[in-house]
């Protein structure tokens, strides 16, 4: 008996033909979905490039076709065009929600929970002093400090190209998404483990685009539904300006801050809880792109990749809906 390893069916192989580009010189149609498939085998089982069965071809082969579609935004332009094609004519309520997957290495400790810890400061802070540090040692050892600090430097820039940083599992990346009410991606944006929720959210609001057949594309959802982490004045006031509904719920020193101010405070701050209780949907599509292992666990290199890895599975995901709609 010959098993297979096929990862797409006919109908989920109709979608994704016509985007993907045929040179002149380029390789036969007939090959060309059994390395797409190869793509999706390692984004979904987490494997090395060189563990590639050879139904797919040579590994080699297929990790420089993968190269070849993530610098031509081969991924990008496929999950633009399902969400053309999907959203179109719906009224979007983007959801919002941030996770970070679990970073591979063998010197990093993996992801997990930490107990939070209390910081306090002393009633009387002491003076520096003004003098000026004494240098100990000989040449030689100013010299390997020197040497010590410039590997620090450049593990510093090391880390910020490849959006690698310290949070509580280690080194790893974040993943800030937005999802609209049928638990569908619209945007995804990667940043460092340490960066923060909030000043996410316009660059992500930015990146929503929905293509029409004529004019220009949609960008301005109906709704945004978030949780606290997003509650600034500053976002609110973004979509305030460009007349989209804001579903965010105040934070309790938000609204204690407010009040202590008086008439000065402003408003209260209220939002739709039925639309709030939706909000669910962005969780439910961390798991459905957790369910590919090579997306749970980042093991690439470069954030490209990973990035490129990431737009695969959403646009399967925009895939497997299109089928459903159309039973």
């Amino acid at each position: 008996m010959v098993v297979t390893r096929r990862q797409l069916t006919n109908a989920q192989w109709k979608f994704i033909e016509p985007y993907l580009p045929i040179g002149r010189y380029g390789p036969y149609p007939e090959r060309l979905r059994e390395q797409f498939e190869g793509v999706i085998w390692r984004f979904r089982s987490s494997a090395q490039w060189r563990e590639m069965p050879a139904e797919f071809g040579p590994w080699a082969t297929v990790y420089g076709r993968f190269r070849v579609w993530r610098d031509a935004g081969v991924f990008t332009g496929l999950l633009e065009g399902l969400i053309a094609e999907g959203a179109r004519g719906e009224e979007q309520t983007c959801h919002w929600s941030a996770w970070t997957p679990q970073r591979s290495a063998p010197t990093m400790t993996p992801q997990g929970c930490a107990s939070a810890s209390t910081s306090w400061r002393p009633w009387k802070k002491p003076r520096r002093s003004r003098k000026r540090p004494i240098k100990r040692g000989g040449p030689e050892e100013q010299n390997g400090q020197a040497e010590r600090r410039r590997i620090r430097r450049r593990r510093k820039l090391r880390l910020k190209e490849a959006l690698l940083g310290r949070s509580r599992g280690g080194l790893t990346s974040k993943i800030h998404l937005a999802a609209d009410r049928r638990c569908r991606p619209l945007a995804l944006v990667l940043t460092a483990g340490q960066a923060g929720d909030s000043p996410q959210f316009i660059p992500v609001l930015k990146r929503v685009r929905v293509r029409l057949p004529v004019g220009r594309p949609r960008t301005m959802p109906g709704a945004v539904a978030a949780d606290k982490a997003y509650s600034s004045r500053g976002n609110r006031s973004y979509l305030r300006r460009r007349g989209i509904k804001a579903v965010i719920p105040e934070k309790r020193d938000q609204a204690a801050n407010r009040k202590k101010k008086g008439a000065r405070g402003g408003r209260p701050v209220s939002h739709d809880a039925d639309l709030y209780k939706e909000r669910n949907t962005v969780e439910r599509l961390i798991n459905k792109l957790k369910a590919w292992r090579g997306i749970a666990t980042r093991y690439d290199k470069a954030p490209e990749s990973y990035l490129a890895g990431l737009h695969l599975r959403a646009a399967m995901i925009w895939i497997d809906d299109l089928l459903k709609t159309a039973e």
